[in-house]
């Protein structure tokens, strides 16, 4: 068996392949089939986030996934999380680049 430290060093090379089997495609879907009858995506752009992190972002979705009387799976609740990471947070993403204004003419 591998020491603690080292069974720590293998899970953290490990998550960048766990975060890309998630389905941003599929959260989105999801997001907007059951989550967006209560509030629309403006929420997640507030200045001052109710989420500082992955972590929390996570903890939020299931947290509020009960309220939409659906059984969600573990693997959908992270293609959720997926979606508001790509679409809105960008934790451990590089930031979007802006597109510059069109000249005015």
């Amino acid at each position: 068996m591998l020491p603690a430290a080292s069974r720590l060093a293998l899970a953290l090379l490990l998550l960048p392949l766990a975060a890309a089997a998630q389905d941003a495609a599929r959260g989105r879907m999801l997001y907007e089939t059951y989550c967006g009858i209560c509030h629309y995506e403006r929420v997640h752009d507030r200045l001052n986030p109710a989420v500082k992190d992955l972590s929390e972002l996570r903890d939020m979705v299931a947290r509020w996934a009960p309220q939409t009387k659906r059984q969600f799976t573990l693997d959908e609740l992270e293609d959720v999380v997926a979606y508001l990471n790509e679409s809105h947070y960008r934790f451990g993403l590089p930031a979007r680049r802006k597109t510059p204004a069109s000249p005015k003419k």
